[in-house]
């Protein structure tokens, strides 16, 4: 009798049972390894998350600083050390960078607020204790959640908008003197018109005595014609610092053209002529004759030295100097120098004359814009400026342009 052989199919779970695998240290061993390839799998993921997080935290051009629940930096990207390296460090408190006088401010501070589950967009301003210059910044914090109630932290962007604030500034400066150009030639306007009358009558009385001899002749009138002369030439005159004022807060169209540098100076001198007059400054100049054209903007180039020669006036106290000269270069540019015995500048001041509203002038004397618009004219002319002082002796400014090319 032949015996048959019942064949069944098991799965891992039943041979293992079978077997005593679960119930044995090769079982145990065999599921532990299990784990930690699960763990070493997470891991990695973790890992690779990480890094994701930490790119994109990193790439972020405005400074991120997270400030844990305390107000205390927990961690920040690579722009924090450029903006506030001591401020954002690992552990530095808010205040250090919102506050320093004072430990708490929840009504303003943007961590404290944020903490609070407030979202906050504000801007603060920093001082510098050395330069006086004043950076702007924009500030955005919000708050990250925790599974702990006690943990949340504080997620805050800092932007440095210093150049952006100051641009709208000069710009805003900009259209202030614009309006204050459009009423000065309308004040030049209606002067104009009361002068033309007197000149006018005056030219005719004049004429009267030269065709009636019993008028020239009446020892009554001796000095009427004398006065008639000074009338119409002071009547002249201040109608020429009127052209030039007209000329000078013309709006420039952009338009460049030949430029004859002699003539720009010419017509701002005549606008500063009485400044010089009543502050007992000397103007001294030497025009070279025969000054090479260039090729600019007349209306800004007449900005350029009328700022200059205003920094030069308002630099001396009392009586001084200033000495006007023009010449060419090895025929390849025209230079124009301006010097003045005024107070001079400062080594730690004269690097800096050329940014936007830094002043070395009282309250109320000045924005600091003449010079950083100056120097981008000038810039934008292809030429270049420099400049010397020394305190207590004076400063001397030498502008230099390209000449016109045939």
């Amino acid at each position: 009798m032949e015996r048959s052989v019942i064949r069944t199919e098991m799965n891992d779970d039943e041979l293992g049972r079978l077997l005593g695998i679960y119930s044995s240290k090769i079982g145990f061993y065999a599921e532990v390894k299990q784990k930690i390839n699960e763990l070493e799998a997470a891991n990695a993921g973790l890992r690779n998350k990480s890094s994701e997080l930490q790119a994109v935290f990193d790439s972020i051009a405005d400074g991120v600083v997270i400030y844990d629940h305390n107000g205390l930096v927990q961690h920040r990207n690579h722009v924090c050390p450029r903006l506030f390296p001591r401020e954002t460090m690992a552990g530095a408190h808010c205040s250090q960078l919102f506050h320093p006088e004072t430990v708490t401010m929840p009504l303003q501070c943007p961590v404290e607020r944020a903490l609070a589950g407030e979202r906050v967009e504000t801007t603060f301003t920093i001082t510098c204790a050395k330069s006086g210059k004043i950076s702007y910044f924009d500030i955005t914090s919000t708050q990250i959640e925790d599974a702990h109630a006690d943990n949340k932290r504080a997620l805050v962007f800092i932007r440095d908008v210093t150049e952006k604030r100051m641009q709208e500034l000069q710009l805003m400066q900009a259209e202030k003197l614009s309006s204050i150009g459009v009423l000065a030639a309308g004040v030049a306007h209606e002067i104009n018109n009361p002068l033309n009358s007197v000149s006018g009558y005056a030219e005719a009385l004049l004429r009267r005595f030269r065709e009636e001899e019993s008028l020239s002749t009446d020892a009554r009138l001796v000095d009427f014609q004398k006065y008639l002369n000074v009338i119409i030439r002071e009547s002249y005159r201040c109608k020429g610092i009127i052209d030039s004022l007209l000329s000078f807060s013309r709006k420039s169209d952009g338009s460049i053209g030949p430029v004859n540098i002699n003539d720009v100076m010419r017509e701002i001198l005549e606008l500063v002529r009485y400044k010089s007059r009543y502050e007992k400054v000397e103007i001294r100049t030497e025009l070279h004759s025969g000054l090479p054209l260039i090729i600019g903007d007349e209306s800004s180039l007449r900005q350029v030295f009328m700022n200059l020669l205003l920094n030069a006036h308002q630099s001396i106290e009392g009586s001084g100097l200033v000495e006007i000269n023009t010449g060419t270069v090895e025929g390849t540019a025209v230079f124009i120098r301006i010097r003045d015995t005024g107070c001079g500048i400062s080594k730690e001041s004269i690097d800096q004359i050329w940014d936007p509203f830094f002043t070395t002038k009282n309250v109320g004397q000045g924005l600091g814009l003449g010079l950083a618009i100056t120097y981008n004219i000038i810039k934008r002319h292809g030429g270049e400026i420099n400049v010397e002082s020394t305190i207590g002796v004076g400063t001397t400014f030498t502008v230099r342009i390209p000449v016109c090319q045939k």
